[in-house]
């Protein structure tokens, strides 16, 4: 465990690229070996889409990286946070802890709130947009929408008390778990039903990703599977029932141009016409 932590303390810059760009390299050649749906769509251009937002998401982190350094030095030499203020638990444990207490506000409560601010959905709209949903989906998002998440991880650190080792090894396995999440792969369906109950499974995301409500405002997580089951937003739908994208974005035009992407949180406000289903059932009981 002590090898684990001084690598993450001291991980180069390349091996951090490596991990993204390893990860996205897997999982695009196992969704062509074993793909799960075969969409007959231009690949090339959904690649170059959202490897644009890739690229995005890794420049605006790069752009702030120096705060998240700093939030780190700070608590560990205040002593602030969770973490910091637990008596000795074991260096084991300590990690699980503190990953957790990542997870949750860095990736739980900030997916949970793109999902409940309107003007953060605005944001958060182009992850969904995507009607063909792969591991490239897994960083799809609009450089907007990275800053605020920025903000969360942050937040994170504060509450956690979280040291830097523990940080760059939270925010690897964020990115490869993200990536295997949104993977457009068979994968055992034994193996699932018991991985989900820890850990955010391909299966369980992509209900996520149905195109209308209840099943967009469901099954937030990103590594760890229990605070969907814990808060009560875990949902489940079979793989076959699927339609990837949103319901307030269906034409090719507005969820496959990078120019217009980049400007739908200043567009128009669309109500969810899943939601507006819903008020008129609810009127009329």
């Amino acid at each position: 465990m002590e090898s684990i932590v001084q690598y993450f303390e001291n991980i180069p810059s390349s091996h951090r690229s490596a991990i993204l760009i390893g990860g996205l390299t897997l999982f695009l050649s196992l969704e062509s070996i074993v793909p799960l749906f075969r969409w007959q769509y231009n690949k090339w251009k959904h690649l170059g889409i959202n490897l644009f937002f890739t690229f995005t998401t890794v420049l605006v982190n790069f752009m702030m990286a120096s705060i998240l350094l700093l939030t780190c030095d700070w608590v560990v030499a205040h002593h602030f946070g969770i973490l910091q203020w637990l008596p000795s638990m074991g260096l084991l444990w300590y990690t699980i802890l503190g990953l957790l207490l990542l997870d949750l506000i860095g990736a739980y409560f900030v997916h949970w709130a793109e999902h409940k601010v309107k003007w953060m959905w605005r944001f958060h709209l182009v992850h969904h947009t995507d009607p063909h949903v792969d591991t490239t989906t897994a960083n799809r998002h609009h450089p907007g929408e990275s800053v605020f998440r920025f903000v969360f991880t942050t937040l994170g650190v504060l509450v956690a008390g979280a040291p830097i080792y523990l940080v760059f090894l939270y925010q690897s396995l964020s990115a490869a778990l993200s990536q295997f999440n949104h993977a457009n792969i068979q994968f055992p369906k034994r193996l699932e039903q018991i991985l989900r109950w820890v850990l955010v499974t391909p299966s369980m995301h992509r209900v996520h990703h149905h195109y209308v409500l209840p099943y967009t405002d469901s099954n937030f997580g990103n590594i760890f599977s229990v605070w969907d089951h814990l808060f009560g937003t875990y949902a489940q739908l079979p793989n076959e029932q699927l339609i990837f994208g949103i319901d307030t974005h269906q034409e090719t035009a507005e969820h496959s141009n990078i120019g217009n992407l980049l400007k739908i949180p200043f567009q128009t406000y669309r109500p969810p016409v899943g939601a507006k289903f819903d008020s008129e059932n609810n009127s009329d009981q």
